[in-house]
């Protein structure tokens, strides 16, 4: 006769940790690093926090929160400092901006994601304060500062986000140089601007193309006044 099998007790069953947000966010950035954005879902977390899913919303209140919060914890990566910079506000402020690029590049899902999930975590305000911070040094006036921040984040996020897609798509060269010869092989009876202004149209560096970019906003921003009210 087989022994009656004892059973165990809930007081002696190992107790799961309390689920909290910050807990959630990092295992959904784990989950992000190892097999992509698109496997940070609601269903997803719950199997590896060992919870059901309803748990979940009362900390998250759904996948594009998520995915902003994600976003949140990877911007603690940026460099704020803008040593690279020097003393000179423009460099930090060109430094800072560069190092949020950089940050996005190494995850190309979560560059797109960016473009229409914003942040509000304590990581995406320093950097926004760092940024006006930097911004405000120029002498322009406190809205064109205030409404450059958007412009700036804007700009870099979109960046990335081409970038970093290009980067990691496998079709995405042979897709470049279809478009590099249709603008070299283009009629000039027809197309007079875009022969004019070759090879200029595909000349330059993805870097360079950066810094361009970049003090093209910073000059227009510091020089170009916000319009006023309308009556």
């Amino acid at each position: 006769m087989n022994a009656r099998r004892e059973p165990i007790s809930r007081r002696e069953r190992p107790s799961k940790p309390a689920l909290s947000r910050r807990w959630i966010v990092d295992t959904a950035v784990r989950i992000m690093r190892s097999d992509g954005l698109e496997k940070v879902t609601m269903r997803r977390l719950a199997q590896e926090l060992d919870t059901g899913p309803a748990s979940l919303y009362v900390y998250v209140a759904n996948t594009a929160e998520l995915h902003a919060a994600v976003l949140d914890s990877l911007l603690g990566e940026v460099d704020l400092a803008g040593r690279d910079g020097g003393d000179d506000w423009r460099e930090q402020l060109r430094t800072v901006m560069t190092s949020y690029t950089l940050v996005l590049f190494e995850h190309p899902q979560l560059a797109r994601s960016a473009l229409v999930a914003r942040p509000s975590g304590e990581n995406y305000l320093r950097l926004v304060e760092r940024i006006l911070d930097l911004l405000s040094r120029s002498g322009a006036d406190r809205e064109q500062v205030a409404w450059g921040v958007d412009k700036l984040l804007q700009d870099a996020t979109a960046t990335a986000a081409e970038q970093a897609t290009h980067e990691h798509d496998p079709t995405s060269e042979d897709d470049w140089n279809a478009a590099v010869h249709a603008l070299q092989t283009v009629d000039e009876t027809t197309h007079p601007a875009i022969t004019a202004h070759m090879p200029d149209l595909i000349s330059g560096t993805v870097r360079d193309r950066m810094r361009w970019s970049f003090d093209v906003l910073v000059n227009g921003i510091t020089r170009t006044p916000v319009p006023a009210p309308a009556d």
